[in-house]
């Protein structure tokens, strides 16, 4: 990068922290730490839930989706709607009602204490692993373009996070959030706009979109049902419903942000904004990948994505394999341009719609250099067994780094690292919440005053910011970032979300049945996703949450025929 990308860069992330220190600078106690002062406006509850979501993962992944698959992923977010409709009318209340700072606590007056800690011990595992990979993002990008360590990047990229968070605690994550948020939009729109801008002559949106649509990256809706098929219309609008009744209606990382609103009506209007703009902004990530996709129709691109992943095949044994590979994807190239200029100099002439034969043309093009990407992470992988050969995760900024201009890198790259820290300090504040309201004051020291519980705040946030630095280090890419946040979110979340809705809704379900069968089906989700198919688990989310429901009402029957 250039100095003025640095410069751009530090200035902009400078101006995060220290607006979010400063907003939270009259933070005096354990309640204001942990839930806010409870006086935040419907705009910014919603920009601080979609920052809370709209982590590294989905600038840095999603692009890279829409990269490969095209437009289908969108799916996934069909259920959100439905879920923010659900929790605003049914829901909300009820916490409001309580006055909780965590979600939580309302277990303990439902069932029993027992109840309210498993559910919150739930919580902070897949929270914390999840916060690890809201680190791991954004430093894998340094480790990979800069040959930084990867553990030094990790502690640096949470040092700051750590810093803002523990002096302001939940106020100080919300109000950069807002901040935060802006910045993220104001990238995205920007990184569409250069795509745009850097398409030949005579190819704007609508030749590119045609062009994407030739090879059927444009398909958003997936009609066909299929147990295996990740993203479906049928997986998006069923399974993904409860995923987002889970993880915005009982994970603490959501709960915390909507409940430092200034009153129950606000609260409402920041779930529904944000349940009704986030499909528009998911389709305008994967739009970006699709006109990243379309851009190198027309630019060469790299047969392999990951650079580091290309050093490592360099003066080894299989150099001469890749290299033959490389040579045979730069023939697929000039293929695809013959078709790409008369197509392009037709739909200049106003040619309606793209021939079938052309679209079979380029869709046998694009298999075939599938296959050519295949070969080469095969080859990847036996250079270096230990790695990972994917490199879905790096096409976005492979690009961002090869091809935008000087001082709009910096920007781009600080689009990322708002996005990191954005959601990163939400899982912070709200595994400090949980651990310091669910367990250490209710069950480990439970008679100390205020001034206590504040420090203790304080340092759980900065155990748990060394929790996940440590962890993020050791963590290993999956197939795609932003599915890896996902299959973990959908091991834990049914059961959690059943736990929540026996309470809500199954009144003669007592804490002893309940407890029973969250652990019944927390072992069986389980054993489905590590032993029998990872694929489908959009569909563990309704799985886990139906088995806590039917095994409590059983049990409750079972312990009631007994007495």
């Amino acid at each position: 990068m250039e100095l003025f990308d640095w410069i751009v860069l530090a200035v902009t992330l400078a101006a995060v922290v220290l607006y979010g220190v400063w907003k939270s600078r009259n933070i005096e106690s354990s309640d204001n730490f942990l839930a806010g002062k409870r006086n935040l406006h419907w705009w910014t509850i919603g920009l601080s839930v979609m920052a809370t979501q709209a982590g590294a993962i989905t600038f840095l992944s999603t692009p890279g989706q829409g990269f490969i698959d095209g437009m289908q992923f969108v799916q996934f977010y069909f259920g959100m709607p439905i879920a923010m409709v659900i929790l605003a009318l049914f829901i909300l209340p009820i916490y409001y009602r309580l006055k909780v700072t965590t979600a939580y606590e309302y277990l303990e007056n439902r069932f029993d204490l027992r109840m309210r800690t498993l559910t919150a011990v739930l919580f902070l595992i897949q929270r914390g692993i999840a916060a690890s990979f809201s680190i791991y993002a954004p430093s894998i990008i340094l480790c990979a373009v800069f040959g930084w360590n990867l553990a030094l990047t990790n502690f640096l990229m949470a040092l700051f996070v750590v810093f803002y968070t523990t002096s302001g605690g939940s106020a100080a994550v919300s109000r950069t959030q807002e901040l935060q948020m802006t910045i993220m939009l104001s990238g995205l729109l920007l990184a569409f706009g250069i795509v745009l801008y850097q398409l030949p002559d005579g190819v704007g949106l609508t030749e590119a979109w045609q062009i994407a649509g030739a090879t059927g990256k444009t398909q958003a809706v997936d009609w066909s049902f299929d147990w295996d098929d990740r993203y479906n219309f049928w997986s998006g609008v069923l399974g993904a419903t409860f995923l987002f009744l889970s993880y915005f209606g009982a994970d603490q990382s959501q709960v915390g942000r909507y409940l430092s609103g200034k009153s129950l009506r606000e609260s409402r209007l920041g779930l529904l904004i944000n349940g009704f703009i986030k499909i528009p902004m998911q389709f305008l990530v994967l739009s970006v990948g699709v006109m990243v996709y379309v851009f190198y129709q027309f630019n060469a691109p790299p047969l392999h994505f990951n650079q580091v992943n290309r050093a490592k095949v360099e003066h080894s044994a299989n150099e001469t394999a890749f290299r033959r590979l490389e040579a045979r994807d730069d023939s697929l190239f000039l293929q695809k341009q013959q078709i790409l200029d008369r197509l392009t100099a037709d739909m200049q002439a106003g040619l309606p719609e793209v021939p079938s034969e052309t679209q079979t043309r380029l869709q046998e093009l694009d298999a075939a250099r599938n296959t050519l990407r295949a070969e080469a992470e095969t080859i990847i992988k036996e250079t270096d067994p230990s790695g990972d050969a994917k490199d879905k995760d790096f096409v976005f900024i492979n690009f961002i780094l090869q091809h935008i201009p000087p001082g709009l890198t910096g920007l781009m790259l600080a689009m990322i690292f708002c996005a990191a820290w954005s959601t990163t300090a939400s899982e912070l504040s709200a595994l400090t919440a949980t651990s310091v309201s669910d367990i250490y004051r209710r069950s480990i020291v439970t008679n100390r005053d205020d001034n206590h519980y504040f420090r203790i705040s304080r340092w759980f946030t900065v155990g748990w910011g060394v929790f996940i630095v440590i962890f993020a280090t050791y963590a290993d890419l999956f197939e795609n970032l932003i599915q890896a946040i996902n299959m973990i979110g959908s091991i834990f979340y049914g059961t959690i979300l059943g736990i929540f809705f026996t309470a809500f809704f199954l009144k003669r379900v007592k804490g002893r049945a309940v407890f029973w069968a969250a652990v019944i089906a927390q072992s069986v989700v389980a054993y489905l996703f590590f032993f029998v198919d990872k694929d489908a688990y959009l569909w563990y989310n309704p799985l886990g949450c139906g088995l806590v429901m039917g095994s409590g009402l059983v049990l409750q029957w079972v312990l009631n025929r007994k007495k």
